[in-house]
């Protein structure tokens, strides 16, 4: 029985991932056709609409804001409209977080977590993302040779951010996103 209960087990943590990632795409396609779809019926002649066009004009918004995103006017219209959102209490909180998460998943610039680094934690070491290589801590002046490593807690419930001086972290060579996967699932990531 206990074989049975294990082999049903692995069925579902294979099949897990790949069925809530092709929901999840299939939820936000359909979502997108749906909202879109209004607005392009009341613009279009019926004859003219078909199925997925709110799907492509989606696309099509997405490609235009980027392109917008790019200019000086729309940049400051975005910042005012941010600096307004972060101060409503509880909304700043989650729109922070978002925000912090889309931009550490921003691989087409330049990544804010550095390099990889073992840091001393207790008898033992914890894997660490260099934030910034040249850090001081807030509120002082000159502390020193300090690196900033953030130190993110296993299953994706937290992290830190540590100031350590740069003679105690230890690089290590292995990317940016193999250390994270391991560091996210406990060390239980496949080999």
């Amino acid at each position: 029985m206990k074989t049975l209960g294990r082999i049903l087990l692995k069925g579902l943590l294979t099949i897990l991932p790949v069925g809530l990632t092709t929901y999840l795409v299939y939820w936000l396609g359909v979502t997108t056709e749906s909202l879109l779809s209004g607005p392009l019926k009341l613009l279009l002649p019926a004859e003219l609409y078909r199925p997925g066009l709110g799907l492509l004009a989606g696309f099509l918004l997405m490609f235009v804001v980027g392109l917008l995103v790019n200019a000086y006017v729309v940049r400051r219209v975005l910042q005012f409209g941010e600096s307004l959102i972060l101060r409503i209490p509880v909304v700043k909180t989650v729109y922070a977080a978002i925000r912090d998460l889309t931009s550490l998943m921003n691989k087409g610039e330049e990544s804010e977590l550095q390099r990889v680094v073992l840091v001393p934690f207790g008898a033992g070491k914890s894997i660490g993302f260099v934030t910034q290589e040249s850090a001081a801590l807030p509120g002082q002046s000159n502390t020193g040779d300090l690196v900033a490593v953030y130190m993110p807690m296993s299953y994706q419930i937290g992290g830190y951010t540590v100031y350590v001086s740069r003679d105690q972290i230890e690089p290590i060579d292995l990317s940016v996103e193999a250390a994270m996967r391991i560091v996210l699932t406990g060390g239980l990531q496949n080999k």
